[in-house]
């Protein structure tokens, strides 16, 4: 029976639900679950908070399912996404934040607007420098390190093997380095990995 219900589509569920089966209630429950759960985390930045605004979202769709109006042609997911988006916005309104020691000492930990233009100045440096490498040391070193691509994905792009894409990087790397300390720029990458 559970198969069944498994292959029939959100209405129908619902429809079997309104005349208080148990069967299509938990189908529907665990067809979607996961998603609205992923929802109120992100609303709620608490799992526990998440799981209980998700549990009691259906404990209303199984105490009063005729509140879905198949008749205003929503569908029931865009419907339930609207269910826990209220739960969830009424749960943050009456969480009160947690009390700050009157000791604590509070630090403003982002960068200084002195350390963004220095920031900003260098990048702009190390663009230009990257836009002067030979053009496949300048493919390689781009899609390993600004699109994050492994080597052998590199590789596939670019037409040649690993090997010589860890070469091109090399050489890239290499060839950056040198001009940097002619600009006295610091290398942005210390571990493999561009942070700019």
């Amino acid at each position: 029976m559970a198969d069944r219900m498994s292959e029939r589509d959100d209405e129908w569920l619902l429809g079997r639900i309104q005349e208080g089966d148990h069967e299509a209630f938990a189908a529907l429950v665990h067809r979607h679950t996961k998603r609205y759960y992923s929802l109120a985390y992100q609303l709620v930045q608490q799992r526990e908070d998440a799981e209980d605004i998700v549990q009691a979202a259906f404990v209303k769709l199984w105490e009063r399912p005729e509140r879905w109006d198949q008749g205003h042609q929503t569908r029931f997911t865009t419907w339930f996404y609207t269910v826990v988006t209220h739960l969830c916005l009424d749960h943050n309104k009456r969480k009160k934040p947690l009390p700050l020691p009157e000791e604590m000492e509070l630090i403003d930990q982002r960068p200084t607007q002195e350390e963004r233009i220095v920031h900003h100045q260098r990048r702009v440096v190390i663009e230009g420098l990257i836009r002067e490498l030979p053009e496949r040391q300048r493919l390689a070193f781009t899609l390993c390190f600004y699109e994050g691509l492994s080597n052998r994905e590199a590789a596939e792009i670019i037409g040649v093997t690993v090997k010589a894409v860890q070469s091109l990087i090399m050489r890239a790397k290499t060839a950056l380095k040198e001009k940097l300390i002619a600009v006295q720029v610091r290398m942005p990458y210390d571990d493999g990995h561009c942070t700019v």
